[in-house]
């Protein structure tokens, strides 16, 4: 009988997930993706239950605003379970996908922000997504551009 697998940083992984054999996850990956999930999982919970603090100072609430609200909550919410379950379960390449779209998702809000002009976020939510993508290099630690020119040059 095999024996479930789970997630300790710093232990051996059980070959029999979808792992490479003997694969280590430091323990700061671990540390990254349950703070990240966390915050966004606090922000998806922001934006159903309070969506003022979402806009600028003074700007209204209407029935828009809170159905734009709902879809960040169900996407914040829906990334940050799948990093947290795919990091217990210790599915390597399942979290290193789900580690690189909540990197990219992140650089996106940092455009956005920029561009509207919300300065003070800017820097939190590009360390949050920079640390996404140093997680995910751990998991996957050869670049995606490599394996694409080399398919291509065949």
């Amino acid at each position: 009988m095999r024996k479930p697998t789970s997630f300790h940083p710093g232990e051996k992984m059980d070959s029999g997930s979808d792992t490479a054999t003997g694969f280590l996850l430091p323990w700061w990956l671990g540390g990254i993706v349950i703070c990240g999930a966390t915050l966004m999982a606090v922000g998806a919970i922001i934006a159903l239950v309070w969506p003022a603090l979402l806009v600028s100072h003074g700007a209204q609430i209407t029935e828009a605003v809170r159905v734009y609200a709902g879809y960040l909550f169900s996407r914040n919410l829906a990334i940050a379970l799948m990093l947290l379950v795919t990091l217990f379960a210790s599915a390597r390449s399942a979290l290193g996908n789900y580690l690189i779209l909540a990197a990219f998702i992140q650089y996106l809000d940092v455009a956005i922000d920029a561009a509207e002009g919300r300065w003070t976020l800017v820097p939190g939510v590009l360390i949050l997504g920079t640390a996404f993508l140093i997680g995910a290099s751990v998991i996957f630690p050869r670049p995606i551009w490599r394996h694409v020119f080399r398919r291509n040059r065949s």
